[in-house]
């Protein structure tokens, strides 16, 4: 029998089931379920959760319906909290929640913020603690977090999500994990009931690495699609006809058929999605982690340019696929 990754308890579950589960039927939903309930029972008594934004508010709702275990949650707005309060979750204040909750789970809109609501908690967190840090940020700033933590004993793992808001609504994300392994043991379980995939990148902050590595590739691809459908209609084919094409060739890609066909295509860049201004935030990051590796990065400096044209035309709260308008002026 495997053991509880957290005291060594010894318990039966389906491995099948654990690393399948989302993939294969009921059958491994069920036996992910007693896997998370034999962790509840035996190690966490109470999750919490801080930010419960567009990605936030889903992964809380799935965590709260599939885990087992009491939620409680914090964010500035009361709508949320009260969406979630349905799911059983428990409307809290960062400091009960920092007194009462094993694992604190962040979701935030920036290093910023994550700086400053871990140094809100710090104070009031002892050894033995999880906190887990699900937004974007830079990796020195992870990294400085997770070696104060640490120190103190309390555990550290950056856990950035990937997908759409779409796929946060169906608990399908993808979760990049950097931390030790005994912390991504203890924590995978938990990261299962809101994604379909989750990785252990490496240490502290490697999660942080490929998430933004992942970030800075869609915003490339989505300028190097806006110059497609460019220079097409200026050439006499319409974007209705370029991008179904290209899906069908080697030019197909997930950005071409998300940010292409469901953005771009139709002209929709809705705001409270994954904002121009986010996407500058996020590729500053990888470009920060370019200059301190020595490296010169001209496509993505190039891609930061059109980022912030979009933002000084007034696109910088809509989805970050309007650079489309910059680069392809009608």
């Amino acid at each position: 029998m495997p053991l509880d990754p957290i005291k060594g308890v010894a318990f039966e579950i389906c491995l099948s089931g654990f690393d399948n589960w989302g993939r294969g039927g009921e059958n491994s939903i069920l036996c992910k379920k007693e896997y998370i309930m034999a962790v509840a029972a035996s190690a966490i008594g109470t999750i919490g959760f801080i930010g419960l934004g567009v990605m936030g508010e889903p992964m809380c709702g799935h965590l709260a319906r599939r885990c087992g275990i009491p939620v409680m949650a914090h964010d500035l707005r009361p709508e949320p909290l009260e969406r979630l309060a349905a799911q059983g979750v428990k409307p809290a204040s960062m400091l009960e929640i920092a007194a009462a909750c094993d694992v604190i789970l962040l979701s935030l809109p920036d290093g910023k913020a994550v700086a400053a609501v871990v140094g809100q908690l710090e104070p009031h967190l002892r050894a033995g603690q999880c906190v887990v840090d699900t937004s974007t940020s830079s990796v020195e700033l992870t990294r400085a977090i997770g070696a104060r933590l640490t120190a103190k004993g309390i555990l550290y793992a950056d856990a950035p999500v990937a997908r759409t808001r779409e796929a946060a609504s169906r608990g399908e994300l993808s979760i990049m994990v950097g931390a030790t392994e005994a912390t991504f043991a203890r924590i995978r379980p938990i990261l299962e009931t809101m994604g379909t995939d989750v990785t252990h990148c490496g240490p502290v902050g490697c999660g942080q690495v490929v998430k933004i590595l992942n970030n800075m590739l869609v915003f490339q691809h989505c300028a190097a699609l806006a110059e497609a459908i460019a220079i097409g209609r200026r050439n006499g084919v319409p974007p209705e006809v370029l991008l179904p094409t290209m899906a069908m060739g080697s030019g197909d890609s997930f950005v071409l058929r998300n940010h292409g066909t469901k953005a771009m295509l139709p002209g929709v860049f809705p705001e409270r999605a994954f904002s121009t201004r986010y996407a500058i935030k996020d590729l500053s990051y990888a470009l920060e982690m370019a200059e301190a590796s020595g490296l010169d990065m001209q496509a993505a400096k190039l891609t930061m340019e059109r980022l912030k044209l979009a933002d000084a035309a007034g696109y910088g709260d809509q989805y970050h696929p309007v650079v489309l308008k910059v680069i392809d002026p009608q």
